[in-house]
């Protein structure tokens, strides 16, 4: 049903409800109205990584992860398969009455807020730390989620609108500031690209002000949703409004508070605070016509999607859809797919021919909780990296495992008498092993959003880069074994490995990687297919986070590759392969606005992969362009053992333009491309020996 007809429809109903009734439907927890054939609906739902938080899903891996493969058409089906999967259970549910929290059709993803730090928990929700990458695989999510159909598939939401990333323990109460520049450079365009091009439904406001206005009453940001065309409704993170008397102190009440929202444009409130709605009219703070506007546009999208008794193509998708074979095998291709090869001495892939016993060792080796992330839904079966490995070499090598360490604290049993208990058990699996794998990393207890999971250490920001102390000191001892070593690492951020870093002989970065994951995993590490993800943030050394601007600070200078001024760990867009890929030429046409980019790029080595082919662009004698070359384009190719591609990559000639500090797009000095398997800079080339093709 198009927009047009379905606001008709809705018009119609909210005229005959009592202002009461209108105001009721304000709430995530929306009550029937049985005069007027009005169901309940619960707006809460949840789809980051596959449908959330309502029982058995298809669970693919993190978002993080999800933007590692550098694959929009991919990351497109995985939000079908989540809007799919999502129509199956509404279904069900719906013909057992079933209206609870976690079974509606409005999904409250994807998460398209910069990873500026690396130390927020939430990051990991997130699609990394780049605009262009952010928005590219954001509206991708939207695109697959919302589908084509006469009648929308799943309703999608961008969040949280739109300056939001930390630090957790202040969101209730924090003024995030950013100027117009960074506002319009960083924090803005994935928001704008959503709604403009990908018609998302939906927009969730941020718990924290930005720029001095609570973030779900914001005139500034409201503004923007105008400029660009929004036609959807507005909804705030949960409880945010209440934060506006109780954190930030903008009002004095829930009465004000309910005002305020609903004035400037909040729809749908996440929370009880719209309770206050009639008293905030009969106390002249709101006009009754606002609660009927509001009502308006969510009865918009509830005809939209076809569930107001009007029915839709989707009614009769099943329930047996839901981790179905082939909605899996696109979980463990996406986990192969963003899995990143951070270093590897010739270790990888394994030999079979010269291991006859693997050992397999490490906290995150058998945890469930190490493939699944937050907002994660659940699996009816999990393959973690110790079970993937046991699998695929059954009847071909030993595999002695060992959990070696607690994830984060000294000793497993609280009955033992001395720190690291299960340490000596994985001495021995490595003096008695042939290579070890050893897995490593955090969980959503140790980063993730506030109390969402009951945080050991508070806010679920992390502290700095490095695993916890037991892991380190796991790491350290079986690596002195001097067995062959690969580290995998289940973590949704940055980690640095430090001095376990430099001794290892690879690492293979497998984020949170989801139910499949351990199945990916061993494909990988067993050379059934090459690794070809690459890194969507930047991962830094723990010592510089002393050099990086305050946690507070939301100025783009110093933060991320655009900005950064040293030499990282390991650089965004990185990510090795187990051929040798390099693009050999290049050439850029700019036509109607479009700027096309033709690139042959060569496989040296003697086995196919997929590969990224990343263009970057800087704006030569500007003093607006970033400090480093900004990404502007990418497109993941296949590339046969011995043979050269050609790949197109196009994109809109305004990512040439810089921003001024009035936060206008201008033109301003002459632009410059790179084109290769990474970015141009000076830790890209000494990772890989490549230097991407310079063209002015």
């Amino acid at each position: 049903m198009k927009r047009e007809e379905a606001r008709k429809l809705a018009q119609a109903l909210v005229d005959q409800m009592t202002m009461e009734e209108a105001a009721s439907q304000l709430s995530y927890q929306a009550p029937a109205i049985p005069r007027l054939n009005i169901p309940s609906y619960n707006w809460w739902n949840e789809a980051l990584h596959g449908v959330a938080r309502a029982g058995m899903a298809t669970m693919f891996p993190q978002a993080v992860g999800m933007a590692a493969t550098f694959d929009p058409a991919l990351i497109e089906e995985l939000g079908d398969i989540a809007a799919t999967e999502g129509r199956a259970k509404y279904n069900a549910a719906s013909r057992h009455g079933d209206t609870d929290i976690y079974k509606g059709l409005t999904f409250w993803s994807p998460n398209v807020n910069i990873f500026r730090d690396p130390r927020w928990g939430r990051g990991q929700e997130t699609f990394g730390e780049d605009p262009t990458l952010t928005s590219e695989i954001g509206a991708a999510y939207v695109r697959g989620l919302q589908g084509k159909g006469d009648t929308m598939k799943a309703a999608a939401c961008a969040k949280h609108f739109a300056v939001h990333s930390g630090p957790e323990e202040l969101r209730h109460h924090f003024n995030a500031v950013a100027s117009k520049k960074d506002m319009a450079e960083t924090y803005l365009p994935a928001f704008e690209k959503l709604v403009k091009e990908a018609k998302v439904e939906s927009v969730m406001g941020a718990y924290n002000r930005t720029n001095g206005e609570p973030s779900c009453a914001s005139k500034e940001l409201m503004g923007h949703l105008k400029d660009w065309g929004f036609e959807g409704h507005f909804v705030s993170d949960c409880w945010a409004i209440r934060d506006f008397h109780e954190g930030h102190h903008v009002t004095n009440t829930p009465v004000e508070s309910a005002a305020m929202a609903l004035n400037a444009g909040c729809d749908l409130n996440c929370g009880c605070t719209y309770e206050k709605l009639i008293a905030a009219v009969m106390a002249g703070l709101l006009d009754e016509s606002k609660i009927r506007e509001s009502a308006v546009r969510l009865f918009t999208t509830r005809y939209m999607l076809g569930i107001m008794g009007q029915g839709s193509e989707y009614d009769k998708i099943p329930y047996t859809v839901v981790e179905c074979e082939e909605h899996l095998a696109k979980a463990a291709e996406t986990a192969r797919k963003g899995a990143v090869l951070l270093k590897n001495n010739g270790m990888l892939p394994l030999n079979l021919d010269q291991i006859k016993t693997l050992g397999v060792i490490g906290p995150s080796a058998d945890s469930v909780n190490s493939l699944i992330g937050n907002y994660h839904g659940s699996a009816s079966r999990y393959i973690t990296v110790q079970q993937g490995l046991q699998d695929a070499l059954q009847g071909k090598a030993r595999v002695l495992c060992s959990e070696g360490c607690h994830l984060y604290r000294d000793r497993m049993s609280g009955l033992a008498q001395f720190p690291d208990d299960r340490l000596s058990e994985a001495l021995a699996v490595a003096e008695n092993s042939d290579a070890v794998v050893l897995v490593v990393g955090l969980d959503e207890t140790l980063e993730g959003e506030q109390g969402d999971t009951g945080n050991p250490f508070g806010s679920a920001d992390k502290l700095n880069l490095l695993l916890p102390e037991s892991q380190r000191r796991l790491m350290n001892a079986v690596l002195k074994v001097g067995k062959p070593t690969v580290i995998v690492l289940t973590a949704g951020s940055a980690i640095d490995l430090a001095e376990a870093g430099d001794a290892a002989d690879a690492i293979l970065m497998a984020w949170y990687p989801g139910s499949q994951g351990g199945k990916a995993v061993a494909d990988i590490l067993l050379g059934k297919v090459s690794p070809s993800g690459k890194l969507p943030v930047t991962f830094y050394y723990n010592r510089q986070l002393d050099d990086m601007p305050d946690f507070t600070d939301y100025s783009m200078q110093g933060r991320t590759y655009r900005y950064f001024a040293g030499k990282p760990l390991y650089p965004f867009g990185y990510g090795l392969t187990y051929g040798d890929v390099v693009v050999e030429k290049a050439s850029v046409s700019v036509n109607g606005g479009k700027v096309t980019v033709l690139a042959e790029a060569k496989n040296r080595g003697a086995v196919s992969t997929d590969e990224v082919i990343q263009v970057y662009c800087q704006n030569e004698g500007s003093t607006l362009s970033p400090r480093n070359p900004r990404l502007c384009g990418f497109l993941r190719v296949t590339v046969p053992a011995g043979e050269t591609v050609k790949a197109e990559i196009a994109f809109d000639a305004d990512r040439l333009l810089v921003v001024n500090e009035e936060g206008q797009k201008v033109r301003e000095g002459r632009p410059v491309f790179y084109v290769g398997v990474g970015q141009p800079d000076e830790r890209t080339e000494e990772l890989t020996g490549k230097k991407a093709v310079r063209i002015e």
